[in-house]
């Protein structure tokens, strides 16, 4: 079996992409930043995420 630079480099293209394309996650404690709420706006709505006392996040419109 012969190993194609070319069919390497359209997979690493590919592969690229996928992680670019990825759900990224973002630790609340960064969003917060010790605040109990934090407002987020998103087009022309403005939503309040919320951490409860028992630790739990909400999101209200």
């Amino acid at each position: 079996m012969r190993n194609d630079p070319i069919q390497n480099q359209g997979s690493a293209k590919e592969e690229r992409l996928e992680k670019s394309l990825a759900v990224q996650a973002i630790a609340s404690e960064k969003l917060l930043q010790g605040r109990r709420e934090l407002q987020i706006l998103h087009g022309n709505e403005i939503y309040r995420l919320t951490l409860t006392r028992s630790g739990k996040l909400i999101l209200h419109k």
